[in-house]
């Protein structure tokens, strides 16, 4: 970004980036019990259009049918990606994130850990592409260790003071194992295990999708109450992440995408802390946002009652989190808005126009553009009348003849809070438009 505005999540003096780094396949290594076998990569490759025209065929028949996981139709393997359901979906890209949570001593800061390893955990719909892998079978596992040879730094508080550091000539080992437990509704279970961290995790895997007609609409299964991870060290402190309803498009288009338009929630009975994330559904024209707003706050365990952000407190909100969960998410301490800037400031002021066009609404925006310059037009009439001229708020005149404006007390003070990332300021007394 060119500039810096209070808008922007740069901007904030106490907003940090929750997910910062690309996802990188040499931090970690992953090692199974048979390494010569690995399953293809899931960068992104070319798509098939034949591939897509027949599965898309396929689906046809399915159209209205509640649970497709609960059908168990077989795909023809030429349809299928080279990698088998229970590695699919081990939850570990970023294995760095997951042993991390602990290393906070603030309980705030651990459960940003949790909410870092969260974010972390579908960067294979970001680096790679949505895929089909193969149908468990009742009995099949699937293990493997991740060599982890760094941590990441605690979003907020300090690393206890016995904390010991992985490296490369001593990795830390996470183990993941999973297993198919049920057939008839397919369920697989998972553990995920680094005792090096004090810390697991455990759950079940299960599916409910159903074909709309336009896309794959898939939802956590009954048995399928989200991810529970244990902090040894912290009196068994325990972490529950439940999943989001998403939905499978691009099917029409040959190119397939994930999005999601649903809340989550992250809960901590221990700390009584919890987290409401909610991303928001993505407009039918226009590219793709991935926007989500979330805010940790105060609750009790027993009266757990708020599912939606607009019903929490400002009083209870500790942690305010905005961003786009395919880049970065940002967190700021306290229950302040992301956004301090002025209902005059050049990027509010014009947002509508802006979103319009890059949604490619033309009329809107020629709309939202004809209401502010009429609201300046309208105003510029009520000053004649009165016989006012307008008088800047920043700068000691409309214009100088040396051609060199000058800056008025406020305005002074408006720049130097602005270097030294202050951006509260008044509204206008008055406005132009």
């Amino acid at each position: 970004m060119s500039s810096t505005q209070p808008s922007s999540k740069e901007a904030s003096q106490s907003v940090t980036p929750v997910t910062s780094r690309p996802a990188s396949r040499e931090r970690s290594s992953a090692s199974t019990p048979n390494p010569g076998s690995q399953a293809a990569s899931l960068d992104k490759t070319p798509d098939d259009p034949s591939k897509f025209r027949t599965f898309l065929s396929i689906l046809k028949n399915f159209i209205g049918v509640s649970d497709l996981a609960s059908v168990r139709f077989s795909l023809p393997a030429q349809l299928m990606e080279p990698i088998p359901n229970l590695e699919y979906w081990h939850y570990l890209d970023r294995p760095e994130t997951f042993i991390s949570i602990p290393d906070s001593d603030d309980p705030l800061g651990r459960m940003l850990g949790a909410l870092r390893f969260w974010f972390s955990k579908d960067l294979k719909y970001v680096k790679g592409k949505p895929c089909k892998p193969y149908n468990s079978t009742l009995g099949e596992f699937f293990r493997c260790n991740w060599d982890v040879t760094e941590t990441d730094p605690p979003p907020v508080g300090n690393k206890p003071a016995n904390t010991t550091e992985p490296t490369s000539d001593q990795p830390f080992t996470l183990s993941f194992f999973c297993e198919q437990t049920s057939h008839h509704p397919p369920v697989s279970a998972y553990y995920i295990y680094c005792p090096e961290k004090g810390i697991s995790a455990r759950g079940y895997d299960q599916l409910q999708a159903k074909f709309t007609g336009t896309s794959v609409r898939v939802a956590p299964g009954e048995y399928n109450k989200g991810i529970f991870i244990t902090l040894d060290n912290y009196d068994n402190e325990e972490y529950n992440l439940t999943h989001p309803v998403a939905s499978l498009g691009g099917l029409l288009r040959g190119t397939l995408n994930i999005s999601v338009a649903d809340s989550c929630f992250v809960t901590c009975a221990k700390t009584r802390l919890k987290a409401i994330l909610t991303y928001q559904e993505e407009r039918w024209i226009g590219k793709a946002q991935n926007k989500m707003t979330g805010v940790i706050f105060k609750y009790d365990p027993d009266n757990d009652t708020r599912v939606r952000i607009k019903d929490v407190p400002d009083s209870d909100v500790v942690v305010r989190l905005e961003g786009c969960w395919h880049e970065q998410i940002y967190f700021t301490l306290g229950s302040k808005s992301f956004d301090k800037s002025l209902p005059n400031e050049s990027r509010k002021y014009w947002a509508d126009v802006t979103d319009a066009i890059l949604d490619k609404q033309w009329n809107e925006a020629q709309r939202a553009k004809n209401d502010i310059e009429d609201r300046q037009r309208a105003k510029k009439a009520e000053r004649d009348a009165e016989g006012k001229s307008w008088t800047p708020r920043f700068f000691t005149g409309s214009v100088e003849p040396a051609g060199t404006p000058e800056l008025n007390e406020e305005g002074k003070e408006a720049v130097e809070k602005l270097h030294e990332k202050q951006y509260e300021l008044k509204e206008n007394a008055e406005m132009a438009a």
